[in-house]
């Protein structure tokens, strides 16, 4: 297809650390054509996310977005996760249950919604909107998924811009109101950039956070005698976090374009070049892991790919990280017993760049 890729740890980090590496969306006509030509709907709001900004323009996105998810901010939102999570557990119950639809899908959304102020009945209304919009960056896209993704943005923005009214009227105390305001120096979003942002913690908070949940349970599952270490040191949990988003990494691939020559261990990759770097290979790289085909929950020093690095490393990471830890702590907390409900797993079969299950059928029962 034209790429060039890196699958080794070294490799994929000082790509992705490079300044000529850019996170822009693909100048070839037909990257545009294909989604509906430059000036559709889906194609517009590409153009403001952050993640497709590189120098100064997503310096300045990610420091008004920033404001919103600093660590203080991020441990303020801890109750409300553990309510959330405990809640989705009560309703999940015990017995045979699908993990990722109880579960893994609903503690992001909520988590999400909560914090840009959404009402939870909208929930999955702006989710069908968002996952339509989020095949924007599918290489294999489909009319199928061009028609949906353009009729589907117009439709949240709108939403969204309903919302950004209410809080100019009714201000209030949380992300999308503050996403709205100018900071020290007078510089602030305009509503279609807020509208992008709103869109891309939607895409990113959503669909990674439920596949590490998802991944992460699985891997437990499939070698025993690490989720009895944690189950026995629950204060494991949250620095294990690495080493499972290490294992079964969620995001596989990231896709970037070059500005400049990039040398790359005596090989020189061309400016203009599209890349591939494989970090679900990345993360198995045994000249950076002892042993990379084993899970162990108490790895030292594992620093994974799966939130990116450089400049355009995930901005939510210790909102997603936060997220996973909780729901992991909670389940082996308030379940006895947690087990595969069949010997087969239902994992995502398209193309593309996410790894992570569609179904995870599990038996639990409470701790009595």
């Amino acid at each position: 297809m034209g790429f060039w890729t890196l699958s080794r740890y070294a490799d994929v980090e000082a790509f992705l650390r490079a300044p000529q590496t850019s996170s822009a969306p693909p100048s070839d006509p037909l990257f545009a054509a294909l989604r509906g030509g430059h000036d559709a709907p889906a194609m517009r709001s590409m153009r403001k996310w952050m993640a497709g900004k590189d120098g100064p323009e997503h310096r300045r996105l990610r420091r008004l977005v920033a404001r919103a998810l600093t660590p203080n901010a991020v441990e303020r939102l801890r109750p409300e996760v553990h309510r959330i999570v405990d809640g989705l557990i009560d309703e999940m119950g015990e017995g045979e249950v699908d993990l990722i639809e109880q579960f893994a899908t609903p503690v992001p959304i909520a988590v999400i919604c909560g914090l840009l102020g959404i009402p939870i009945e909208d929930a999955w209304r702006c989710l069908e909107w968002t996952n339509a919009i989020a095949n924007i960056i599918d290489p294999l896209i489909t009319p199928q998924m061009r028609i949906a993704m353009n009729r589907a943005e117009p439709q949240f923005n709108a939403y969204i811009r309903e919302q950004i009214e209410l809080r100019r009227s009714h201000p209030r105390d949380d992300v999308l109101s503050m996403l709205m305001q100018k900071d020290a120096d007078g510089d602030g979003l305009s509503d279609e950039d807020v509208v992008a942002q709103v869109l891309l913690l939607f895409n990113a908070g959503h669909e990674t956070t439920l596949n590490v949940i998802g991944n992460a349970v699985h891997a437990l599952l499939t070698h025993p005698e690490q989720l009895r270490i944690l189950r026995e040191h629950p204060e494991l949990v949250e620095p294990a976090f690495e080493e499972l988003v290490r294992y079964n990494a969620t995001v596989q691939i990231i896709a970037r374009q070059l500005t400049g020559d990039l040398t790359i261990d005596g090989t020189v990759i061309p400016a203009g070049s599209p890349v591939l770097g494989i970090t679900g290979a990345a993360h198995h790289d045994p000249a950076r892991f002892e042993n990379p085909h084993l899970l162990d929950v108490r790895r030292q020093g594992v620093r994974s790919l799966a939130f990116g690095s450089g400049p355009h490393a995930c901005i939510a990471a210790m909102l997603g990280k936060a997220e996973v830890s909780i729901a992991l702590g909670s389940l082996l907390r308030r379940y006895e017993t947690i087990e595969f409900a069949t010997d087969e797993q239902q994992w995502h079969t398209r193309f593309h760049f996410v790894l992570g299950l569609t179904k995870l059928p599990l038996r639990v029962a409470f701790r009595r």
